[in-house]
């Protein structure tokens, strides 16, 4: 798959990049040597390879979900440096 000089220019656009002429041309001739080693990989038969998120066999420990009591407003509001009844009082800001 070849890469042109414009796709480069478009993409690096959106990333906010600016490119010298010479750079852009290195960056299309390097996307497309990419582009094509994943053109060749597409010729390996994975028919029977099960999908895999990661290349190890690890699995993530999760624990259980516990309803546990929380703190009520009034409570939370006596730990608070500057509170009104209802809410934290904080700096502002936005201008």
């Amino acid at each position: 798959m070849s890469v042109t000089r414009e796709d480069v220019r478009h993409v690096a656009q959106l990333a906010r990049l600016q490119f010298s002429d010479e750079e852009e041309a290195q960056m299309a001739n390097e996307l497309s040597h990419i582009l094509d080693y994943v053109d060749k990989l597409d010729e390996l038969d994975t028919a029977g390879v099960p999908p895999m998120s990661h290349v190890l066999d690890v699995t993530n420990v999760f624990r259980a979900d516990e309803v546990k009591a929380t703190i009520d407003r009034a409570s939370a509001l006596e730990l608070a440096p500057n509170a009104d009844n209802e809410y934290f009082r904080v700096p502002k800001v936005v201008d």
